[in-house]
């Protein structure tokens, strides 16, 4: 089984869960495109650096998800943060460097964040309203959200569309639970 980005959950509401993501390091790959493609370019270019396109030529083990994160500014509307979220247990100083240029090692401290799952292909139509369904369920509770959204897909392409699961996630600024 592939192995998760690792969370606790701290409140549920019906809508959605505020959770609290433990610290860890992303790959990840900034991309100027529309939605659809940036998923696409950006995959090409992670899947070779777990694939022993590093420094070292080391296989790094496949997680889930793949996070498509953008932040809500409209003057940069097309521009998508690609990432994989890298083994439990991995830190910065300890991974391989990427030979890609494009691809970028970061580290995530521990944050909030609220989420919420649906199930089928994850386009930017379903994805959109998932998103502004979750906002809505969480300014009921006022709770301050950032402006960054993220996508995450937990299943490979290949699998039906009405049997993908995907949640969407936003870190929130200060929990009021």
């Amino acid at each position: 089984m592939t192995q998760r980005q690792e969370f606790r959950v701290i409140q549920k509401y019906p809508s959605f869960e505020v959770r609290e993501y433990q610290p860890c390091v992303l790959a990840e790959v900034k991309i100027s495109a529309r939605y659809s493609e940036a998923t696409g370019t950006a995959f090409g270019h992670l899947i070779r650096y777990i694939s022993k396109g590093n420094r070292t030529e080391e296989k790094i083990a496949m997680t889930a998800p793949v996070i498509a994160a953008q932040k809500a500014d409209k003057a940069h509307d097309n521009e998508w943060y690609v990432s994989f979220v890298m083994p439990s247990g991995s830190t910065f100083g300890h991974l391989p460097d990427p030979s890609d240029p494009r691809v970028v090692l970061r580290e995530l401290e521990s944050e909030t964040c609220i989420a919420s799952s649906f199930r089928g292909r994850a386009t930017e139509e379903l994805s959109e309203k998932k998103i502004s369904e979750l906002r809505k369920a969480a300014a009921q509770v006022n709770l301050a959200l950032s402006d960054e959204t993220r996508i995450c897909r937990f299943d490979p392409p290949f699998k039906p569309g009405f049997l993908q699961y995907n949640e969407i996630v936003i870190p929130v600024y200060s929990p009021n639970l």
